[in-house]
């Protein structure tokens, strides 16, 4: 499993002109399921994402997590996070999880890290045509993964 995550101080998403989720201050997770991922990937990254370090304590440093700031997080599914572009030019989406799987995995993610922080978590819509809209503040971009067999 991969989450590309971003530090934003707005995000939000919209599906045929009308937005059906937004947030201020926090992470907006671009989530990617693996063909071989289980629950488990899922709920290391719903953990790794909450406890994550990045937004800036009193003194300016890295060192708060989305439970220290009560920051939100908007989680969108991403299957292209699992395109393979080594051959040729047309991208090649082998790895990505069947809908299904992915469907469910990026459902557990959801709600683990909706319970890490204790609130609900704001969604795209898994399967639907998303405008994604974001200001990266920092700009601070992380590429979170676990594998199924590490």
């Amino acid at each position: 499993m991969v989450a590309l995550v971003q530090r934003v101080s707005e995000a939000s998403v919209d599906i045929d002109g009308e937005t059906v989720s937004a947030i201020d201050d926090g992470l907006l997770i671009l989530l990617g399921v693996h063909e071989d991922d289980t629950r488990s990937e899922s709920e290391w990254c719903a953990e790794k994402c909450a406890h994550l370090r990045v937004f800036p304590d009193a003194e300016g440093k890295m060192d708060e997590s989305l439970l220290d700031t009560g920051g939100e997080a908007l989680v969108v599914p991403q299957f292209t996070l699992y395109g393979d572009v080594t051959r040729g030019n047309r991208p090649s989406f082998d790895e990505a999880a069947p809908p299904d799987h992915a469907d469910r995995l990026y459902q557990h993610f959801v709600d683990q890290l909706a319970n890490e922080l204790g609130h609900a978590v704001p969604t795209g819509e898994f399967g639907a045509m998303m405008d994604v809209h974001l200001t990266n503040d920092g700009p601070v971009t992380l590429w979170v993964e676990r594998r199924a067999d590490e």
